[in-house]
């Protein structure tokens, strides 16, 4: 569980600093960077059969 909380953090700090980021290509980047983050939480989760926060 604890990468799988992990990856979600990344994923939001990804997103925070997204939505900073005045340069478009660089938020761009950080968008994609949370994208990844999110979809390896996903799988994690999928792997350890368990719900992920949100879904509810």
């Amino acid at each position: 569980m604890q990468k799988l909380a992990e990856y979600l953090e990344n994923a939001q700090q990804f997103e925070r600093l997204a939505a900073d980021e005045p340069n478009p290509a660089i938020k761009d980047q950080f968008k994609k960077q949370a994208a990844a983050y999110r979809k390896l939480a996903e799988r994690r989760a999928r792997f350890l059969h368990a719900i992920m926060p949100g879904t509810w």
